[in-house]
């Protein structure tokens, strides 16, 4: 199982942090769109690395167009020669619409739509095709020459994964992307019955083979060096899990396991801001099904390989210890 390291929203403390993740063995580092953009640290990241994977996980795709993507992706890959892997994400409609001012509809052929763009565009640039796609939400028909942006390494296209929960979004992975990324309220029973088979769907669609296609996830972890910290993770831990469950578009997950019906009950407590009543009701139960939960941090690997092992390929590491020792003890641990 190969690991991700996050890279924090501090651009001062990239260098540094690139570096640590770099000398500890870490596959790769993934950089977030939360609160800020997700290329800008993976261009310092590049710049003080050299050879760990640079992954957005994610960047928005609705709220840019392909072109702006395949331009900054084409950029990053060239500059770390061949390590950046565009990561894109769909959001949720109200985000699209009202904080981004931009348009939704049909969201999984519409992102269909938008990797099979950029693979035009990047097949004009790179193989000299003419720039011809015409599709139902995006058309790029125009590239001169002073446009064109020049594959001086021949790297080719950078990798692209998609990140996916519901059936149709997992199928498009499965048709068009080179790997998915898993939400963290994924649990291994909605893997096995619901991820999985719709990602062998959408390769089959497309005569694909599941050899090479990545799939990442970054499970949920609590443990704790001390019974103090142990605690603190688990409280933070059915925090995010209550936060997931107010969220309608993952109530799919919850209904493998029976929970459907408390969906509306969260989203009702959060519209209220009652966030501890939403965390009181993540029992034992749901806590370990949603999450890994280790009181000895020298038990995640094994824990982990236990529940996920052969599910996913990539675990994007979501508890990184307090010292360097630890991480390299982890990391060695499940990639062996």
């Amino acid at each position: 199982m190969r690991v991700y390291g996050s890279l924090i929203d501090d651009l001062r403390a990239v260098p540094e942090t690139i570096a640590d993740l770099e000398s500890c063995g870490y596959t790769g580092a993934f950089s977030a769109e939360i609160n800020n953009d997700p290329f800008l640290p993976l261009l310092l990241a590049a710049e003080h690395s050299q050879t760990i994977e640079l992954m957005t996980s994610i960047a928005v795709a609705f709220a840019r167009n392909p072109m702006s993507v395949a331009n900054i992706a084409h950029d990053l890959n060239q500059y770390s020669n061949g390590r950046f892997v565009l990561g894109l994400g769909s959001q949720i409609k109200p985000h699209i619409t009202r904080r981004m001012s931009m348009p939704w509809s049909k969201p999984a052929a519409r992102m269909r739509e938008f990797i099979e763009a950029m693979r035009a565009i990047w097949a004009c640039w790179y193989e000299g095709e003419p720039l011809n796609y015409n599709g139902e939400f995006y058309q790029h028909t125009l590239m001169t020459p002073m446009f064109t942006a020049e594959d001086k390494q021949q790297l080719g296209a950078p990798l692209v994964k998609l990140a996916g929960v519901g059936p149709l979004m997992t199928q498009v992975a499965g048709e068009v992307a080179d790997g998915l990324i898993a939400h963290g309220f994924t649990t291994a029973e909605y893997l096995r019955q619901v991820t999985l088979p719709n990602v062998e769907k959408g390769l089959a669609t497309r005569q694909r083979q599941r050899d090479g296609f990545d799939i990442c996830c970054p499970v949920m972890v609590a443990s704790g060096d001390t019974e103090q910290a142990f605690e603190q993770a688990v409280l933070r831990v059915r925090s995010q899990i209550a936060f997931y469950c107010s969220t309608p578009a993952y109530r799919g997950v919850l209904e493998v396991h029976d929970w459907g019906e408390m969906q509306p009950h969260f989203t009702r407590l959060s519209k209220q801001g009652d966030w501890v009543a939403m965390t009181e009701m993540i029992d034992d139960e749901m806590l370990n099904t949603f999450a890994v939960i280790c009181e000895r941090p020298d038990d995640i690997a094994a824990e982990l390989q236990r529940r996920y092992g052969g599910l996913i390929d990539s675990w994007m590491c979501t508890y990184q210890g307090t010292n360097a020792q630890q991480q390299r003890a982890m990391i060695d641990a499940l990639e062996s």
